[in-house]
């Protein structure tokens, strides 16, 4: 279901409020996931056809991967007071080498 959402997020250039205006449903078959526009609320554009969502397949991996990387990266950084600790106890330039090192090893694509 994640990646129908993303591939909404890509057709419509932004994120849509899905309890309002975008809502999906996902009916299991066999144990198969098969998510679906269950409700299309946005005027601005037409519902997507598959096809339309099909194509946007590519980015819609790459935000799922950028989503993982980001949240990888947060549990690594620690709270916002641990890193205020390592700062004050190894220098911010030791706090940028470890960000840097974070980022090197989550790369957002």
């Amino acid at each position: 279901m994640n990646n129908l959402a993303n591939k909404i997020t890509a057709y419509l250039g932004s994120k849509p409020d899905f309890t309002e205006e975008v809502r999906l449903q996902d009916d299991m078959v066999d144990g198969v996931s098969n998510p679906y526009i269950a409700e299309w609320n946005i005027t601005e554009k037409p519902k997507p056809t598959d096809a339309e969502l099909n194509a946007l397949e590519d980015e819609a991996q790459t935000m799922s991967d950028n989503a993982e990387a980001v949240s990888n990266r947060m549990s690594e950084y620690g709270s916002v007071e641990s890193q205020i600790e390592f700062i004050t106890e190894n220098g911010l330039d030791a706090w940028k080498i470890k960000v840097d090192e974070i980022k090197t090893k989550y790369p957002k694509k």
